[in-house]
């Protein structure tokens, strides 16, 4: 009261006039980014610029586009004539029971032809999806004990603290003078393929590796068939070649067998006779200076074990929601399936990098082959079969990248899918045919490869995609509430448990599951019956992220090390010719123009019409909100048939 007395009537005037202005510039701020949303909405859906679209279409795709067009026509007349029979009275959903007009009520030829074809579909089409709704429900059920169980597994370990241990310091040693000899040699392979955007990162990572110089080499093995990546490439393998490092480029001028060829080259080398173990990473991991006195010492007397998986860490898992909801997933892949696994039977899917194995194991095994586009899960089963054992260490962790576009998603996804049905043909008789226990045959077949590769997908898809949707146009097969809600809510509740932080999204990821399961079950399909897509192998596209204590890291390392980058004085002309060469071709390398992410309104529609088909089984809807969700089940068949065929094309 004091201080508001010797104001005057000017000074409150300039403040509400400062208000005033603060509250004017908060509207033109709303209405300026408005109208820049308005904008690109209408840039990229009205005239779709910016938006990279696929216009090449196989003879094939084209002629299953074509039915889909008329199968659009189709549905279309369809919708039409269930909305002239339901503003003619035609409609009979009233009561439970079904209704049907005598020959007296009947209203012409219309009318004639909606009355029989509500007994068709009460005594024909509904139990048909009755009986695939019932035999999916049993595989839902089925699965979702498994992962129940998982989880249990999960809790135990937690409770119990089980996990590996390293016992006393493996590399301590009383003879001073023969320190050394406790360090195995190691062998640390970074494939890669056209990395423009990762390599120098994951380059510069591997070669800080906490471990004694002369039993440590480092194989880049490059795939780039763009000669500029290549020469990026080799001249930061000479930067760090000068600087001391261990380091060897090696490029493939075929590039057959993808992955699997490049790591089966690699290893035919005479020098890596001399190494007991490899280290492998992909092309944007980035591994802590301890990765190998994390994982090494484990081998220690224990000559069974041919495998020690790290856990992978994600440096850009905020950046969207699409990353959110992958590292979902991801999460409960390592913390829950990959940990429980290692732990209770030794045996796990290798992840194809983030892993030490030893060399004698690959050996045995057969070494990399290159048959699948999944050649970590074979050298795996092989290595299983054969008698090996797997670490799973959940406390280490390698940073990074999940995708960040749907498209590149969705082409990992494809590969990660259809890979393993690929193996399961190929692996069924050696793994019936092996000397390994019943109950590990069981375990490969039943569980790692049916129930989790082939039946997920298959239900996931068929039930929540086909069979809920279909209820919109035959109310008769509607599904039970706990089908639709109660399991599969439960059921992401506990996939969400290894990351806290995401349960504000567990709708968004219930039904972004339920969308993906169509790009699954594709690929299942193209997999299982090696189908033209089931060999196509695509590099996923990485954006380059570090995190920022990594980067703060890095320049504080560039900063004490910039004076240590010459040329040795013993060096011949040729190579400093090179070398400045090198330079020259990284510092004038073309800065990539980031490209526009398409928007795949057709997934983002199936999303939405999953969840009007759940809510109107749970509502019970009728009259006009039926119809509406009617024409949204049309567009969903429509859509899913689209999805189906794009892939296929």
């Amino acid at each position: 009261m004091e201080k508001t007395r010797g104001k005057n009537p000017k000074q409150v005037t300039w403040v509400l006039l400062l208000k005033a202005h603060r509250a004017v510039g908060r509207v033109a701020w709303i209405a300026t980014l408005f109208w820049d949303l308005l904008g690109t909405i209408k840039r990229r859906l009205i005239f779709r610029q910016d938006v990279v679209m696929a216009t090449e279409k196989l003879g094939k795709g084209k002629l299953l586009f074509a039915a889909i067009k008329a199968f659009l026509l189709t549905s279309l007349a369809i919708l039409s004539f269930e909305v002239v029979a339901y503003f003619n009275g035609w409609h009979c959903f009233q009561n439970p029971s079904l209704h049907i007009p005598s020959d007296d009520d009947i209203q012409g030829l219309l009318h004639l032809v909606y009355v029989t074809w509500l007994p068709f579909r009460a005594y024909y089409i509904a139990p048909l999806i009755q009986a695939l709704s019932k035999f999916c429900v049993a595989l839902f059920l089925v699965q979702s004990a498994d992962r129940f169980m998982l989880s249990l597994g999960c809790f135990w370990i937690k409770y119990k603290k089980i996990k590996p241990r390293i016992e006393g310091d493996p590399f301590e040693s009383g003879d001073v003078e023969g320190c050394s000899y406790e360090y195995p040699m190691v062998l640390v392979q970074i494939p890669m393929c056209n990395e423009r955007e990762v390599y120098e990162q994951s380059i510069s990572a591997v070669c800080q590796l906490d471990w004694p110089k002369d039993r440590l080499l480092i194989q880049v093995l490059d795939d780039s068939n763009d000669e500029s990546i290549r020469y990026l490439i080799k001249a930061e393998v000479a930067t760090w070649s000068q600087r001391g490092i261990n380091i060897i480029y090696r490029h493939r001028f075929e590039r057959t067998g993808y992955k699997a060829g490049n790591l089966k080259s690699a290893m035919s080398c005479e020098y890596v006779k001399a190494y007991e173990f490899v280290a492998i990473f992909d092309a944007d991991f980035q591994p802590s200076p301890k990765f190998l006195k994390q994982t090494v010492p484990h081998f220690k007397d224990n000559p069974e074990l041919g495998l020690v998986q790290a856990r992978w860490a994600f440096v850009n898992k905020d950046e969207n929601l699409l990353t959110r909801l992958q590292n979902i997933n991801l999460c409960f892949h390592f913390e829950v399936e990959q940990q429980v696994n290692g732990v209770f039977l030794n045996f796990f899917g290798f992840n194809g990098t983030a892993g030490v194995w030893r060399i004698k194991a690959l050996e045995e095994s057969g070494g990399w082959l290159e048959r699948t586009t999944v050649e970590d899960m074979d050298i795996a089963i092989r290595a299983h079969l054969n008698g090996w054992k797997f670490i799973f260490l959940n406390d280490v962790k390698v940073l990074c990248e999940v995708p960040e576009s749907y498209e590149a998603y969705r082409k990992q996804q494809h590969r990660w899918h259809s890979g393993p049905m690929q193996l399961f043909r190929l692996c069924l008789p050696a793994i019936l045919t092996s000397k390994i226990a019943i109950w590990k045959k069981a375990n490969l077949i039943l569980l790692f490869f049916l129930l989790r590769k082939l039946i997920l997908p298959f239900y996931s898809f068929t039930l929540f995609c086909i069979i809920l949707p279909l209820t919109l146009f035959v109310p008769e097969a509607e599904l039970p509430v706990w089908v639709i809600c109660y399991v599969p809510v439960f059921m992401s509740f506990l996939n969400i448990l290894p990351s806290p932080k995401s349960f504000p999204f567990i709708v968004p990821y219930l039904l972004f599951e339920n969308t993906m399961s169509v790009i699954k079950f594709n690929a299942m399909v193209s997999g299982l019956f090696q189908l033209g897509s089931s060999n196509e192998w695509v590099v996923t596209k990485k954006a380059g992220r570090s995190s920022e204590s990594d980067l703060v890291a890095a320049t504080e390392r560039e900063s004490k090390i910039t004076n240590q980058q010459h040329i040795p004085r013993g060096a011949s002309q040729s190579e400093f010719t090179e070398y400045n060469e090198l330079k020259e071709q990284k510092e004038a390398a073309p800065i990539r123009i980031k490209k526009v992410n398409k928007i795949y309104r057709k997934e983002l529609t199936l999303a939405f019409l999953l969840l009007a088909a759940s809510v109107r089984s749970l509502l019970s809807a009728q009259g006009v909100h039926f119809y509406f969700l009617l024409f949204q089940g049309v567009t969903f068949l429509l859509v899913g048939l689209d999805l189906i065929g794009e892939q296929m094309s």
